[in-house]
């Protein structure tokens, strides 16, 4: 084993120092003379990679205490070099983002807006151990708005800040521990969903080739993706029933093909009432969608004569084309009313296309079906969600309590 070197710390030559060994070093004639040498100490020791560092100190003392600290630290293996740590967050973004490991598309460009818009902005020029605490709550509380896009931001900076954690960089995460804002709730009104006498009201008021389309969305209670998207392989009109297996995306403003819905719960089979079966019926005597399953490959190429619902010209559906026709509907319909999300500060229309799929939950729950064959039918993985999400209370709810009280009927509560 090698001896341990018996000049270190060592005292480096020092040009103010009168010192003999420093007037050797740095000779000036009007030095005034000294005994003791008043030049700093250098620590030197090989880290954890065998490359020599050597900080310097005021004091001997100081140095001697460091040493033994790396030291140790080096032997435990907890050694963290700190100029590992001056990297700047975007240099680190760059070396860390083609590591991680890739989910489906829209989890990715989920992430990538989020560094895009919040993250690099404000800590991008930053260095890893420059960041505190303090700060990143101060940030996330201040400057980034509404509770999902804190969530957004959060989650890619602390996800970066663990990775440099475990690539020894920084010795602790200052993301951890912070707060968003707390969800806020919305007014019941804002979550009822509408009628179905309001449905018949949007659709006499929708162009006539989207009313199948709302028809379908009422009657089977599928995401907006899910019907979208839906080929004429999928369903079975004899049969009255729809496989739902794929689902469109946006992928950075092109749309494309995912070959699985949003969850594995995603995939089943929905049973097509009567009215639904003859919208597409309407659909597919006016499209006249071609039979075949195209492969869904890489979920770029989209075969749109598959479709059984597109636009008036054969193109696909794009829900933010859609959303202005159905804005226009709701409004000549005199249903439509504004209201602020609650989360965003955004102005936001009632009844959203969205709230048909609770409307449908909603029916479900009024004919007795089980909470567990709702959740089947409408793809989720918790029952839970369905009660609470889309199970809203019904309109007749007040005068149902009003009637109890007046004629005395007991109330049961039932958990």
């Amino acid at each position: 084993m090698a001896r341990r070197a018996t000049n270190n710390p060592r005292q480096l030559p020092n040009k103010s120092c009168g010192c003999e060994r420093c007037k050797t070093e740095y000779p000036e004639p009007n030095r005034k003379s000294r005994r003791d040498c008043i030049g700093s100490w250098q620590a030197r020791y090989r880290d954890a990679e065998g490359r020599q560092k050597g900080p310097v100190f005021r004091t001997q003392k100081e140095a001697i205490a460091h040493l033994d600290k790396v030291r140790t630290a080096v032997r435990e293996g907890t050694y963290l070099d700190p100029k590992r740590g001056t990297i700047t967050v975007q240099a680190w973004y760059e070396m860390w983002w083609p590591t991680t490991e890739r989910k489906e598309v829209t989890t990715t460009n989920r992430k990538v807006s989020a560094w895009n818009a919040h993250v690099k902005p404000k800590w991008g020029k930053r260095k890893l151990n420059s960041i505190t605490w303090v700060q990143v709550q101060g940030w996330i509380t201040n400057e980034v708005k509404g509770r999902g896009a804190q969530l957004k931001a959060l989650e890619v900076l602390r996800t970066m800040l663990d990775a440099a954690v475990r690539d020894k960089r920084i010795a602790s995460n200052p993301a951890l521990g912070v707060k968003v804002q707390p969800a806020a709730s919305k007014h019941p009104d804002d979550l009822m969903p509408p009628t179905h006498e309001q449905c018949d009201l949007i659709r006499l008021h929708l162009p006539a080739h989207y009313r199948p389309l709302i028809v379908v969305a009422e009657e089977t209670g599928a995401r907006w993706g899910e019907y979208t998207d839906l080929r004429a392989c999928r369903v079975d009109l004899d049969a009255g029933l729809m496989d739902v297996r794929e689902v469109f995306i946006s992928d950075n403003g092109k749309l494309r093909r995912k070959d699985m819905p949003k969850s594995e719960a995603g995939y089943r089979t929905v049973p097509l009432t009567p009215a639904a079966v003859a919208a597409m019926q309407a659909m597919i005597a006016g499209g006249s969608p071609v039979v075949t399953q195209s492969p869904v490959g890489d979920g770029r190429d989209i075969q749109l004569g598959e479709l059984i619902f597109r636009g008036p010209r054969g193109a696909a559906l794009y829900g933010q084309n859609f959303h202005k026709i159905w804005v226009a509907a709701i409004q000549k319909a005199g249903i439509a009313r504004m209201v602020i999300n609650p989360g965003t500060g955004r102005k936001e229309w009632w009844p959203r296309v969205h709230d048909l799929r609770h409307t449908f939950a909603s029916r479900l729950k009024d004919a007795g079906v089980p909470e567990k064959d709702v959740q089947v039918i409408m793809g989720h993985e918790r029952g839970g969600r369905v009660t609470w999400l889309y199970e809203h209370a019904g309109p007749t709810l007040v005068e149902d309590v009003r009637s109890a009280l007046m004629t005395g009927r007991h109330l049961r509560v039932v958990a």
